[in-house]
């Protein structure tokens, strides 16, 4: 089964190589983990993004978008200084992101 998977990713990765150019081929050869290990699934999806470029639009457009969040995210902390999480968390980005964008 795995083998199936590897041998569709490569096809399609050879595929994708075509009309990207050598540069794809360089990222599948570098999609490795630090223990030396193949990179497979989200992981490798990431890194293949990062490596071509591919996401570079989407991030910056995210990027513009999230200024405010990651702001909130920083000052996202409880009472007693720890880190919020969970909901607690959610619900603080999202006042905190509307409060930024309402002083705008």
């Amino acid at each position: 089964m795995k083998q199936l998977i590897l041998a569709s990713l490569v096809a399609f990765a050879s595929q994708f190589a075509i009309a990207q150019g050598a540069s794809v081929a360089d990222c599948e050869a570098r999609a490795v983990s630090k223990d030396g290990k193949p990179l497979a699934g989200a992981a490798k999806n990431a890194f293949m993004k990062k490596c071509t470029g591919a996401g570079k639009a989407a991030t910056a457009r995210l990027s513009e978008k999230s200024a405010p969040q990651s702001e909130c995210e920083g000052k996202a902390v409880s009472k007693d200084g720890k880190p919020l999480a969970g909901a607690a968390k959610a619900a603080f980005i999202k006042k905190c992101v509307q409060d930024a964008q309402a002083a705008k």
